[in-house]
């Protein structure tokens, strides 16, 4: 048995530790919340959630993608993007804070608590706006990615013992069939967990720009995540060539551009519309402290990772793609700061120990599941008839 098909067994150390980590940070967010401000941790926690979340669900659409496009050359890396949404069941029970803390976070479900036109308008969109039809669509989400990632998985993971090309055939067919639910359910988690923070603002492009950031994260967590295995025979990274590393740093670059282009999108179309529910989210966001954070994110989310992934040097060197990885993982952390803590502090960003709290609390549960789900399966799909196309891979 070569060591890639042997089932993995390593990770304990880094997952005892992600627990631990995790475990701690979510204490103190929760001990914190409860002795000092519960509203300050309450939105440090929505903005964890709804980063590392989207990175699950962002590689899910991924893995779908793939599929979907009959694509051979990420056979190799396959593996371990179907282990990155195997961690959305965590997420159903990460929820229950944001659904028992809506209070704090949704001034909709409190309408009796508002005033003027805020209430009216409030009261109007009450059809969509009220917690028994919020819980079901939070139940579908998840109920959806849920039933498609596992499927994904335990087709793939069946295929290491059974071989041939059938459970191939029923993953590109479901990859294919998932992807218009997999957009919908997601856009509209987006209108739910962070637009409806504000309930006078929508944008139908605003599903579309949590998405574009959340899966220019995940290449740069497969990419991450391939760099850190290169050396390490058991693990898909060892097995990956320069070909697959310059293919992915191409995605990154042209994800990054995506982004970009949905981000001026959205600016775009508010400022032309100048539509008197849009206008406040976004004057909010380019006035006093949050001008400064949104310049953060056109130089440091687009223009330098732009710019310096035109090199195909760069793209072809495993460790420093991984470093510009890195940087677009906390880009995109900043990111989804700005679009949830404006609506606590207008003035301007108050950085906590409640923020950092929360993304390790959140995100060491996270990994430490991921690692758990990885062990005991073979680090790549051994039997999938592609994989040896995919391990002599070159770009046309």
């Amino acid at each position: 048995m070569t060591p890639l098909a042997a089932p993995y067994q390593g990770g304990r150390r880094l997952a005892l530790l992600s627990a631990l980590s995790g475990g701690a940070g979510l204490v103190v967010l929760a001990l914190g919340g409860l002795a000092f401000d519960g509203r300050r941790a309450l939105y440090a926690y929505l903005v964890a959630f709804t980063y590392w979340l989207g990175i699950a669900v962002g590689a899910l659409i991924l893995l779908s993608a793939f599929h979907a496009s009959n694509a051979r050359w990420p056979v190799v890396l396959r593996r371990f993007v179907e282990h990155v949404p195997a961690v959305i069941p965590l997420f159903v029970v990460l929820f229950l804070p944001i659904l028992f803390g809506r209070h704090e976070l949704f001034p909709w479900t409190l309408p009796e608590s508002l005033e003027g036109e805020l209430r009216h308008l409030v009261e109007h969109k009450r059809p969509y706006l009220n917690l028994p039809f919020f819980v079901v669509r939070a139940a579908f989400y998840f109920a959806s990615w849920v039933g498609v990632a596992e499927l994904l998985r335990r087709w793939s993971l069946r295929q290491d013992a059974s071989g041939g090309i059938t459970l191939t055939r029923w993953q590109r067919r479901l990859g294919a069939g998932s992807l218009p639910l997999l957009a919908l359910t997601l856009s509209f988690a987006a209108f739910d967990w962070i637009m409806s923070v504000d309930p006078r603002f929508y944008s139908t492009i605003f599903g579309v720009y949590w998405f574009s950031g959340s899966f220019l994260a995940t290449f740069a967590v497969v990419i991450i995540a391939a760099a850190l295995t290169q050396k390490d025979p058991t693990q898909f990274g060892s097995q990956m060539s320069a070909e697959h590393f310059h293919s992915l740093g191409k995605f990154l670059l042209a994800f990054t551009a995506f982004w970009a282009y949905i981000a001026f999108s959205q600016l775009l179309l508010i400022w032309i519309a100048n539509v008197p529910e849009e206008v406040p989210w976004l004057a909010l966001r380019i006035q006093g402290g949050w001008l400064y954070v949104g310049l953060f994110l056109v130089v440091f989310q687009f223009l330098v990772p732009f710019f310096l992934l035109l090199s195909r040097d760069l793209k072809r060197n495993p460790r420093t793609l991984a470093w510009v990885s890195g940087w677009v993982l906390l880009a995109h952390f900043v990111d989804m700061y700005w679009l949830v803590m404006p609506h606590l502090d207008r003035a301007g960003p108050r950085p906590s120990l409640f923020d950092l709290a929360a993304f390790v609390g959140v995100g060491g549960v996270t990994v430490a599941f991921a690692l758990l789900r990885m062990r005991g399966w073979a680090a790549v799909p051994v039997k999938d008839p592609y994989l040896p196309e995919s391990l002599r891979y070159l770009p046309p």
